[in-house]
């Protein structure tokens, strides 16, 4: 067994879970269908809260604290446009033609969190952002190919980190994937980049998001005032996908999709 302290989930775990990643997905789809030009952050806001209540669950994101001298999140979906890698905040901002635009979310159902995101572009997009968006989303799953019992860390990041270089984009390093449980942030960390065979050992019932962020220029972030919104640092676009997966006997299972 792994020495860090990991939450190793039951059967009976995982199938809540597998419920709450259910319905994420769900409203996940719903808010990315509903991404274009002149939509606004707070619409997409009431959307998600109408939908938290409809199935009602608790939002993971909402109040969620990192210190004691900056206010907790604001809000239950985090709304990232165009240099905005993560952690935005959807209130105030219009999208407009042309715009990439990350949503993501966490929600708690029977005592269990799960945690997923997509980047979606809104109306036309150039060339260099569908790219990047649909790269990202790729090495998602090559990140995801390699969850399997026995396989470590370092091969996740490994295929992730391979990918994006491949075709020409940068992956951030100050930012993780993570577990998902009880908690909406549990060990171990799951980086998006490093070496195979190096990093935590993976066995069954761990349950963890990946979730590469993948920068059109260089990897180097910035953080806003508000403490919370994080951009790159050059001012380039950014993608961001994920899904919590389980570790399972024969390899993986993707408990957002």
């Amino acid at each position: 067994m792994p020495k860090q302290k990991i939450n190793i989930k039951s059967k009976s775990e995982i199938e809540i879970m597998r419920e709450s990643g259910k319905i994420l997905a769900e409203i996940l789809q719903l808010l990315a269908s509903k991404v274009e030009p002149g939509i606004s952050g707070d619409e997409l806001e009431k959307i998600t809260e109408k939908e938290i209540e409809k199935y009602n669950v608790i939002p993971s994101f909402k109040n969620y604290r990192i210190s004691k001298n900056i206010a907790p999140f604001p809000s239950a979906l985090c709304f990232s446009i165009n240099d905005e890698i993560v952690h935005g905040f959807p209130f105030g901002k219009v999208i407009k033609e042309g715009d990439i635009v990350s949503i993501d979310m966490g929600v708690k159902y029977k005592g269990f969190h799960s945690d997923s995101a997509c980047t979606v572009g809104a109306g036309k997009i150039n060339k260099k952002a569908k790219k990047l968006i649909k790269v990202t989303k790729e090495s998602l799953f090559k990140g995801i190919e390699q969850v399997k019992p026995g396989n470590r860390t370092g091969d996740i990041g490994y295929a992730v980190q391979k990918h994006a270089e491949k075709n020409g984009f940068s992956v951030v390093r100050n930012l993780v994937g993570h577990g998902v449980g009880r908690s909406i942030h549990e060990p171990p960390e799951i980086p998006n980049f490093g070496s195979r065979r190096t990093g935590l050992k993976l066995y069954p019932g761990m349950t963890f998001a990946i979730e590469p962020m993948l920068n059109e220029g260089n990897y180097y972030i910035k953080c806003d005032n508000d403490g919370w919104t994080i951009r790159t640092k050059d001012g380039k676009l950014s993608a961001h996908f994920e899904h919590t997966v389980a570790v399972t006997n024969n390899g993986c299972e993707i408990l957002t999709r």
